[in-house]
């Protein structure tokens, strides 16, 4: 009987097999290492995209940063002191968008500069609950008291120009030389984006273009253009605030808002035959209480709760509309606002929370097609001054 015999190299050709299967599978491990560190060199990654990695981890070298400057809206013919948050808030928003559209990391600046006209003590402090005069007339306020940063972190990854890693992202550039940094001016953001060696830089420097930010989006027509909404930026309002907001929405239970916006738009200049003219000429006379009454009265029912937003300072300005309505202000919760509030960005900051959460909001200006206003006059500024009317043209309510 023929007995078959197992020849001795079959038995070690399976370990040696998988020896094999073993040394190729770390050699392609090695490879692929190997490319991965190439590409990300040369600023690609197959690492999670930053936008969607936790905002507080570290960034690096392998990622592109944008630099539009150290204080918003400049350079620009309001270098020397700033417009109001409103308007810096646009500024900031055009910026956030380039980097988004460019796939960079925004470099922030980590304060913002505040207006004394825009931060004089308003309606939360009439209560006679004053605060020190030093906490209403600083300059500039930190930006994370201000916003969220991690949170904007999850949309446009960014970091302040005050951080270790901008100092050495600098410090970078200027060794790389050429391949490093521009300086760029008149460059769109499609050549940016698209051409080298804008596209393969390190830093973008937009600190050369003498506009100021807000003018790199004035045209803002092309809706589908827009990146980030106008809710952007007030949805991203530091957690303080946040919380502040949430704690009186809660207390106001179901209401309508308003947004009575005087002080600083009621401007007037006398022509040469010593006629008072205005920018806006209905303005002054669709805010007064008389005429926000018939104003708002086909949108808000008697009886309901109205939180009154306004830079008006004149006491008891808006009691009238006590005869319809249940009055809220921002002074009926100075108790847990002043710990808080530095300043009126910050207390506008959590007006507008407030606002947003309102059933029926009504603006003073219309900024939108479905928007509800107190007056029909443009917005923006026509530079035509017009004479101030101040009766109805024989409308009753």
């Amino acid at each position: 009987m023929a007995i078959l015999k197992t020849h001795p190299k079959a038995k070690s050709a399976k370990p040696r097999s998988q020896i094999l299967i073993l040394t190729a599978s770390i050699a392609c491990i090695a490879v692929l290492y190997l490319v991965s560190s190439l590409l990300s060199t040369n600023g690609f990654s197959f690492s999670t995209p930053r936008s969607i990695r936790d905002p507080k981890n570290r960034h690096t070298l392998h990622e592109k940063y944008l630099y539009w400057g150290s204080k918003i809206d400049c350079p620009g013919k309001h270098c020397d002191s700033c417009e109001g948050l409103g308007h810096q808030e646009s500024s900031l928003r055009c910026a956030l968008e380039e980097a988004l559209f460019l796939g960079r990391t925004f470099v922030m600046p980590s304060r913002m500069c505040i207006n004394p006209i825009h931060n004089k003590k308003g309606i939360l402090h009439q209560s006679g609950n004053m605060v020190s005069e030093e906490r209403w007339t600083a300059s500039s306020c930190a930006m994370d008291s201000l916003y969220d940063l991690d949170f904007i972190s999850n949309t446009v990854p960014m970091i302040l120009d005050n951080s270790k890693m901008w100092h050495h992202v600098l410090t970078t550039s200027m060794k790389l030389g050429s391949r490093g940094i521009a300086h760029v001016q008149g460059v769109s953001r499609a050549d940016l984006k698209e051409k080298v060696p804008y596209s393969n830089l390190l830093l973008i420097n937009r600190t050369a273009s003498p506009l100021s930010w807000f003018m790199e989006c004035k045209d803002r027509n092309n809706r589908s253009s827009i990146m980030l909404p106008y809710s952007f930026l007030p949805s991203m309002a530091a957690k303080k605030l946040r919380d502040a907001a949430e704690k009186i929405k809660a207390l106001l239970g179901d209401y309508d808002a308003i947004h009575v916006r005087r002080g600083d738009k009621l401007k007037t200049r006398k022509d040469r035959f010593g006629v008072d003219r205005s920018l806006h000429p209905h303005l002054d006379r669709d805010t007064r209480a008389k005429f926000i009454l018939c104003r708002i009265s086909k949108w808000v029912p008697p009886g309901r709760t109205l939180f009154i937003a306004s830079n008006e300072r004149t006491p008891g300005f808006f009691s009238p509309l006590a005869v319809r309505y249940k009055l809220a202000y921002s002074s009926n919760y100075s108790s847990f606002l002043d710990p808080l509030v530095e300043n009126n960005y910050h207390l506008f900051m959590v007006e507008r929370l407030i606002m947003m959460g309102a059933k029926t909001f009504i603006r003073t200006f219309k900024e939108d097609d479905t928007d509800l206003s107190l007056t029909d006059d443009p917005k923006k500024n026509t530079k035509i001054w017009h004479i101030p009317v101040y009766t109805k043209d024989g409308q009753e309510c």
